[in-house]
C-alpha cells in the first residue's frame, strides 16, 4: 500500500512502495500481451497449414494475458521509491534490481505525466529531467497524483534551494 500522502517530506528514508490502485493500471497493460500471443498462435497455425481454428489462437490469447497480468504484477510489487535530503532513488526488479539515485544537485526540470487511463485511477508519472546526457530522465509511472505533485514540489524546492547555495 502506498504511502500516507500526508507523510512525504525530505528527509523520510523509507522505501515507498507504488499505491494499490496503480495495480490495476499494470494489469491492464499487462493483459495487452493477449494480442501477440493469439497472433502469434494464429501464424504459427497458419505456417503449419491447418485450417484455421479459434481454439489455438484464443488459447495463445489467455496464455499472453495471464504471463502479462503475472509480470505486471511483479514489476508493480518490485517499484519502489525513496527521498532523502540529498535527492530521489527509485529501485526497481527482483532477481535482476536496479537502483537508480538522482541527486538533488542533478536535477535540471521535472514533468508530471497523466494519460487518461492514469487519470481514471488518480495516478501520474513523474518524469525528473537530470544534468547528463546518458539516461538523462527518470520516469516514475504509476505515483498517487497527490504524492507525484509533492515530489515535483520538495525536489524543485531542493533544486531551487542547491542554485541560490550556489549563486551565494
Amino acid at each position: 500500500m502506498g504511502p500516507d500522502p500526508t507523510t512525504i517530506e525530505a528527509g523520510d528514508d523509507a522505501w515507498q512502495a507504488l499505491p494499490r490502485r496503480a495495480l490495476r493500471l499494470f494489469l491492464l497493460r499487462g493483459s495487452l500481451l493477449a494480442f501477440p500471443f493469439g497472433a502469434a498462435a494464429l501464424f504459427m497455425g497458419a505456417a503449419a497449414g491447418s485450417p484455421l481454428s479459434w481454439g489455438p489462437v484464443l488459447g495463445g490469447a489467455v496464455a499472453g494475458a495471464l504471463f502479462g497480468c503475472w509480470r505486471a504484477r511483479r514489476v508493480w510489487q518490485h517499484t519502489a521509491w525513496r527521498l532523502d535530503a540529498t535527492g530521489f532513488t527509485l529501485r526497481r526488479g527482483h532477481l535482476w534490481r536496479s537502483e537508480t539515485r538522482v541527486p538533488q544537485s542533478r536535477v535540471q526540470h521535472l514533468d508530471l505525466q497523466r494519460g487518461p487511463l492514469q487519470r481514471r485511477f488518480g495516478l501520474s508519472t513523474l518524469v525528473i529531467h537530470t544534468a547528463g546526457t546518458r539516461h538523462s530522465a527518470v520516469g516514475v509511472g504509476g505515483l498517487d497524483a497527490g504524492d507525484a505533485e509533492r515530489l515535483r514540489d520538495i525536489l524543485a524546492r531542493q533544486a531551487d534551494d542547491d542554485d541560490d547555495d550556489h549563486d551565494a
